[in-house]
């Protein structure tokens, strides 16, 4: 299976916790202008859209290289507004409007900036190679947030282990601990069709995971985000100057 590929990234303007934080300078750039970078540099997306309310947002992508076909109503654009919408209503304006119709779609958030180009390659061969609905980008959790070391405390302050047994049971050694994961927002490839299904969503049924080394993973969601996402980017481009990666 080969086809085109839609990159899609959602970016709103009224960011709270970090004012204008899509354009805010993020190690020397706007912080949406990396996945922008990042998507192109891939070399497997088809088209490159921005979906945003804002026309400053809008004229930073477009200079970046980026399309912004459409600016996204006001109403899909709120605090409280889920990102399934804002897929629907993109996909939905590129069929009406200019008759684009893409095999594959994925979506990247401008808040996870230290994506490469080759995850987002990676990622695409998987979704063909497994014929999947989705492919999630995922990083591995901790060792100390392992919901087999995660309690309950129920009625009278009884605790018990996160998965219902007693706390006789409890894992004693990190060693003897499956692997478990978490989504790190970083990129999802999906079936477009998927979101106009009877119960739409970005997943489907088949679903498979592309792991990540945690140095790439970053959710920007307020100032302590943004430090701590910065200190990761400049010791990736340390490397990538040192040819390290």
């Amino acid at each position: 299976m080969k086809g085109r590929v839609l990159g899609l990234i959602p970016a709103r303007g009224g960011s709270k916790s970090i004012p204008k934080k899509n354009i805010k300078i993020f190690c020397g750039k706007p912080l949406i202008a990396w996945k922008i970078e990042a998507a192109i540099k891939s070399g497997v997306i088809d088209r490159l859209v921005v979906s945003t309310d804002d026309q400053e947002i809008a004229e930073v992508a477009r200079r970046f290289g980026a399309e912004v076909p459409f600016l996204r109503p006001a109403e899909l654009a709120e605090d409280s507004t889920p990102t399934l919408p804002v897929v629907q209503h993109a996909l939905s304006w590129l069929h009406q409007k200019e008759d684009y119709n893409p095999d594959m779609a994925m979506l990247l958030e401008p808040t996870s900036p230290s994506v490469q180009p080759f995850h987002i390659r990676e990622a695409i061969d998987l979704f063909i190679k497994t014929g999947a609905d989705s492919v999630i980008s995922m990083v591995e959790v901790p060792a100390e947030y392992h919901p087999y070391w995660q309690f309950t405390i129920g009625k009278n302050d009884r605790l018990s282990l996160f998965t219902g047994d007693s706390i006789g049971k409890t894992v004693s050694r990190r060693q003897d601990l499956p692997k478990t994961y978490q989504r790190n927002g970083v990129l999802y490839v999906f079936k477009p069709g998927l979101v106009f299904d009877s119960n739409p969503s970005i997943y489907g049924n088949n679903v498979h995971a592309y792991p990540m080394d945690p140095q790439y993973s970053s959710d920007i969601n307020n100032p302590g985000d943004w430090v701590e996402a910065e200190a990761k980017m400049r010791t990736i481009l340390d490397k990538l100057s040192h040819n390290l990666i």
